[in-house]
């Protein structure tokens, strides 16, 4: 690791890959031949235009999106989708089926809400979320306009990978992937809509990638803010304000990466191998343990706790100060937990790991 930097395991905004900070470090100041920075350029001009078309040709090769769908740059974050998705399809029955499986999917409920019926067909709140629960078709409702699913809970470390999607018939899915979009492989043609705030796969915070289905697209409720409907940005091809021009260029720079290290494929399999060390360890561990059901663990946030408070905080700080940051668990789980998105290589999971078995040896 270079000039002195750590082993970042933030949940975001979190670890971005070396060698795309360093490009983005060369170009800052002028980027290409235009004599500016990208944070200095028209989104208007031909220079931007190129980075932000360049961008969504970059995307759609690597998650094979079809071309019925429309790629969208927003601003707002994942929370600002919470109340555009109901705004823009809860429009025909005014009614949708949620799978609560973490904090997340309650906000967007709660943000549902307000403008239609919404229906939990499946919730682990129960055990705090350290599992999902079954999804069962026959509790699904046909009329509803879209059936809402947090694909990775980035807090409880839990996923619904490709293969539990579940057939919900014409009803459209939609899928929040903000904590695992890039790094595992997903049929882009089972869901009506995806979204997924940057700061955790993609790039720095300020900019939003949303991918719809293009029927999904004008049929906004009447009170729709102009900047809240799908169609304004379509149309405009997020180029109706200024988007988060930076942003998007660097989100840029990390999909030339991914395609580079050989793409979604390559990413996932280089995750279930950071993955399965981690959690090799939890299991076999007397001292530390993972808090989520074993076949719903989550390939890019693994909360784990030791036995007392006491052992937590100390590991937290012990593990700071040996150069691995940002451990601490999310007050609703408490413990640690390691964020271990793409840019995280497998040699800084194999050093934390061997962290954890000294101060295993140490404390037991």
């Amino acid at each position: 690791m270079s000039m002195n930097r750590v082993y970042n395991f933030s949940a975001g905004p979190s670890m971005l890959p070396l060698e795309v900070l360093e490009q983005a470090q060369k170009e800052f100041v002028c980027y290409g031949n235009t004599g500016m920075s990208v944070m200095e350029m028209s989104h208007r001009s031909k220079d931007f235009e190129n980075i932000i078309f360049g961008a969504e040709a970059d995307l759609r090769e690597l998650m094979n999106i079809p071309d019925n769908y429309t790629v969208l740059f927003l601003q707002g974050g994942g929370s600002t989708q919470f109340a555009m998705i109901p705004l823009n399809l809860m429009n025909k029955n005014n009614k949708a089926d949620f799978v609560k499986t973490g904090q997340w999917s309650k906000k967007a409920i709660a943000e549902a809400q307000r403008y239609g019926t919404v229906n939990v067909v499946a919730s682990s709140e129960d055990k705090t979320f350290s599992y999902i629960p079954e999804l069962d078709p026959a509790k699904f409702d046909k009329d509803a306009d879209y059936f809402y699913m947090t694909l990775n809970n980035t807090i409880y470390g839990t996923h619904i990978p490709d293969n539990m999607i579940p057939d919900t018939g014409n009803v459209p899915k939609v899928g929040d992937m903000s904590s695992n979009i890039l790094a595992e492989r997903y049929d882009i043609s089972k869901f009506g809509l995806i979204f997924a705030g940057a700061q955790k796969n993609l790039g720095p915070a300020g900019v939003t990638v949303v991918i719809i289905r293009n029927d999904l697209i004008g049929n906004a409720m009447d009170i729709t803010p102009t900047m809240l409907n799908y169609a304004t940005h379509a149309k405009e091809k997020s180029l109706y304000n200024t988007p988060p021009t930076y942003s998007i260029y660097f989100a840029g720079l990390v999909f030339k990466w991914v395609k580079k290290m050989g793409g979604v494929d390559a990413m996932e399999k280089i995750n279930r191998e950071k993955a399965a060390i981690l959690y090799d360890f939890l299991d076999n561990s007397k001292l530390f343990k993972g808090t989520v059901r074993p076949q719903d663990r989550s390939l890019m946030n693994v909360p784990f706790i030791l036995p007392t408070e006491e052992l937590n905080a100390k590991f937290i700080a012990e593990a700071k100060a040996n150069g691995f940051v940002n451990l601490k668990g999310h007050r609703t789980v408490g413990g640690m937990r390691a964020s271990i998105y793409n840019a995280m290589p497998v040699e800084g999971i194999k050093k934390l790991v061997e962290f954890m078995g000294k101060f295993e040896v140490e404390n037991k």
